[in-house]
C-alpha cells in the first residue's frame, strides 16, 4: 500500500489496453471510457504510454510505479519471455513451479510421431487398455514423480502461429534429428523458429538403432547451425534415441526435466486465468470442441471464457484420457465445450465475470481489428529504419529464399557485411525455394522482412502476408537487393512498390477461337479489372504473368467483373492455361 491507501501497480513502459485491464481486474471498456475522458481514444488491442496507463490505474485506486523485469539469459532483445508475461502482477509468494510444456519439431520423416507415441506408451499406466482414448492435441506423462505436458502437434507451423498471435505454446522445443539423414531443410527452418521464439532446444537424435547412423557427423552440422552440443563444449543437450526401439527415452525425459529446473518456470494456481488454445474444431454432435492449455491460474467447468472473437460458459472439460474433470490447473490441457466460435490455435483465452462482460469485450475487439485493418501498415524497410531512429529496434530481422544454394550463400554474405554499422542484420532463416506460408507466418512473428532473390511467392504466402502486413520484396539482381538493404540502413529508400490483390478466379473450360483460346472463368473472390496484371497459377506453380487480352461477360467487353459472376478471359501472347488453373488479378502500388 502507498501512502495514499492505493494498491501498487507495477506497469511497464507501454502496455496494452487488454492487458492494463487485466492488471487491475477491471473491465477493458471501463479501461477506454477513462482514456476518453483524459482525451486518449484508444482500442482495447492499442498500446498506450506509462503516463497515460498511470491515469486509469490513479482513477481505479491504484498507484503506478513503474515495471522493473530482469532479463533472462537469452534475451538481447528485451522481449520478455511468454512466462513472465503470464505472471505479471502475481505475487512472488503466491508462484509456484509447474510442469514444463514441451513442443516436439523436426524434419518431415525423422520420426517426431514415433518418437511423440515411444513417450506416450512409455507411460500409459498398466490397466489402461487402449492408451490414449481422446486425442486432444497434447497429453501429460509422468516420469519420477513429475509430470510433463507435451503439445501433440509437431510442426513448426502450428508453433509459430501461436507466437504469431502473441502466445509462445511450449517452454522447451525438442528438435528431432535422425542419426542416419542429418540436418535438412525443415530440420533448419524449425531451428529458425526455435531460435525466434527464444525456446530452449534440447535436440533428440533418433534413429541410433540404424547401421548407417552417423551421429558425429550430425553435431557436426548442428553446430554449423549454431546449436553447438554440450560434449563438444557447447550448451545444447544432444540426446541419442531410438523411437522405434524405445531406447534413451527416459534419458531424454531426464534432459527435459533439467532444462526446466533451470528455466524457473512458474505460475500462480490461485491467479488470473489465462493460456492458449492448442487445437479448435466444430463437432457434428458435440458443437464447438477447443483443447485449452492452462498457463495460469485454475480453469473450472462452468467458467466464462473469451478467446479471440469466440466466447461462452465452459459446460464441460475432459482431460487427454477423456476423463471428465471439474477444474484444470498450470500446464494442464483440456478439450472443452461451451464456446459459440471454434477458436484459432495459438490465441490467447481469459477468464471474465460474465457472459455480458464477455460480449463487451468481443465487440470490442471486432470494431479494433476493423479499425487497424483500415489503416494497417506492412513492415516495410522505411518503417523499421523509422523505428531505429526513434530507439525502438536495434536490428533488420530478414528471411531470404534464393533459387539455388548457389545464389543464396553470396547473398548472406553481402547482407552480414552490411549489418556491421549501428543496425544490426539478422537473418533468421535463409533456405532455397520459392516464398511459402511459413515463411511469411515466421516474419509475421518475428518483425521481419521476407526477401527472395530468383524465386516467387505463392498465392497463399502473398494472401497470407496481405493479411498480416508482411512485406514481401522479389529481386532478380543481387546488388538491387543489397543496395535496397544498404539504403534502409541509410534511411534513403525509396517508396517501396507493393502488390496489391485485386481478386481471384478459377478456370471452369477452355474455348477454341479463331485467335487462340479463351478461359471462361468464376470471379472466387474480389474482382477482375480489365487493366490490372494477372498471374496464372497451376497448384504453387506461376505459369505466366502478364496482362489481359480480352474481359468479357456474356457477350458484353467489360472493365470489370465481381466475385460470384462469370466471365470469359483472353490472355496476351499466352495460351497454355488449362481448366483448373486459377488467375490472380492484381495492382502495383507505392508506399510511404
Amino acid at each position: 500500500m502507498s501512502e495514499n491507501g492505493h494498491k501498487k501497480l507495477e506497469i511497464p513502459g507501454s502496455i496494452s489496453v487488454r492487458d492494463l485491464a487485466q492488471r487491475m481486474e477491471a473491465s477493458p471498456i471501463n479501461v477506454i471510457k477513462i482514456l476518453m475522458s483524459n482525451g486518449v481514444i484508444a482500442s482495447i488491442n492499442q498500446v498506450i504510454d506509462f503516463d497515460a496507463a498511470a491515469i486509469v490505474a490513479s482513477d481505479l485506486g491504484y498507484e503506478a510505479i513503474p515495471e522493473t523485469i530482469p532479463e533472462a539469459e537469452g534475451q538481447e532483445t528485451g522481449e520478455i519471455p511468454l512466462w513472465r508475461r503470464m505472471i505479471a502482477g502475481e505475487a512472488d509468494a503466491e508462484l509456484k513451479s509447474r510442469p514444463p510444456v514441451v513442443t516436439i519439431l523436426g524434419h518431415v520423416d525423422h520420426g517426431k510421431t514415433s518418437l511423440l507415441d515411444a513417450i506416450r506408451q512409455a507411460n500409459v499406466a498398466a490397466g489402461e487398455a487402449g492408451g490414449i482414448t481422446q486425442h486432444i492435441g497434447a497429453y501429460q506423462i509422468e516420469h519420477k514423480n513429475r509430470i510433463i505436458t507435451f503439445l501433440d502437434t509437431p510442426g513448426h507451423a502450428a508453433f509459430t502461429a501461436m507466437r504469431a498471435r502473441g502466445a509462445q505454446g511450449a517452454d522447451i522445443v525438442v528438435l528431432v534429428v535422425a542419426a542416419d539423414d542429418g540436418v535438412m531443410p525443415q530440420t533448419k527452418e524449425a531451428i529458425a523458429h526455435a531460435k525466434a521464439a527464444r525456446v530452449p532446444i534440447i535436440v533428440a537424435l533418433n534413429k541410433m538403432d540404424k547401421a548407417n547412423a552417423n551421429p558425429d557427423r550430425v553435431k557436426q552440422q548442428l553446430a554449423e547451425q549454431e546449436l553447438v552440443p554440450d560434449d563438444w563444449g557447447g550448451n545444447i543437450m544432444v540426446i541419442p534415441v531410438s523411437a522405434r526401439q524405445k531406447m534413451g527415452v527416459d534419458d531424454l525425459l531426464e534432459a527435459i526435466l533439467l532444462v526446466a529446473d533451470n528455466t524457473d518456470i512458474r505460475a500462480n494456481p490461485n491467479g488470473k486465468v489465462v493460456g492458449t488454445v492448442v487445437e479448435g474444431e466444430l463437432d457434428k454432435a458435440k458443437g464447438v470442441i477447443a483443447t485449452l492449455l492452462v498457463q495460469n491460474g485454475t480453469l473450472k467447468a462452468g467458467d466464462t471464457v473469451v478467446v479471440g472473437n469466440s466466447h461462452g460458459r465452459l459446460r464441460a472439460m475432459f482431460d487427454y484420457r477423456g476423463k471428465l474433470v471439474k477444474k484444470a490447473g498450470p500446464s494442464m490441457p483440456v478439450s472443452v465445450m461451451g464456446l459459440n466460435e471454434v477458436p484459432p490455435v495459438g490465441e490467447l483465452f481469459q477468464v471474465v465475470e460474465s457472459e455480458r462482460e464477455a460480449r463487451a469485450i468481443v465487440a470490442a475487439r471486432q470494431e479494433a481489428k476493423q479499425r487497424q485493418a483500415n489503416i494497417q501498415k506492412k513492415a516495410s524497410l522505411e518503417e523499421l529504419f523509422a523505428k531505429y531512429q526513434a530507439g525502438e529496434t536495434k536490428e533488420l530481422r530478414l528471411i531470404l529464399k534464393a533459387d539455388v544454394q548457389g545464389s543464396l550463400e553470396p547473398v548472406v554474405n553481402e547482407l552480414n557485411n552490411l549489418g556491421k554499422g549501428e543496425i544490426a542484420i539478422n537473418v533468421l532463416y535463409a533456405e532455397t525455394g520459392n516464398i511459402g506460408e511459413n515463411d511469411v507466418m515466421l516474419a509475421s512473428a518475428s518483425k521481419a522482412i521476407v526477401l527472395g532473390f530468383n524465386v516467387q511467392a505463392d498465392v497463399n504466402a502473398r494472401r497470407l502476408a496481405e493479411a498480416e502486413g508482411i512485406s514481401i520484396r522479389l529481386y532478380d539482381i543481387i546488388y538491387r537487393l543489397t543496395e535496397d538493404i544498404e539504403k534502409a540502413l541509410k534511411g534513403m529508400l525509396e517508396p517501396e512498390t507493393v502488390t496489391k490483390t485485386l481478386g481471384r478466379a478459377n478456370i471452369l473450360a477452355v474455348f477454341n477461337i479463331s485467335k487462340g483460346k479463351i478461359a471462361g472463368c468464376r470471379v472466387i473472390e474480389g474482382e477482375v479489372r480489365r487493366n490490372s496484371k494477372i498471374r496464372i497459377w497451376r497448384g504453387e506453380d506461376l505459369l505466366f504473368e502478364g496482362e489481359l487480352a480480352s474481359l468479357k461477360h456474356e457477350k458484353d467487353d467489360v472493365r470489370e467483373v465481381r466475385q460470384g459472376f462469370e466471365c470469359g478471359m483472353g490472355f496476351k501472347n499466352f495460351h497454355d492455361f488449362e481448366v483448373g488453373d486459377q488467375v490472380e488479378c492484381y495492382v502495383l502500388e507505392k508506399t510511404g
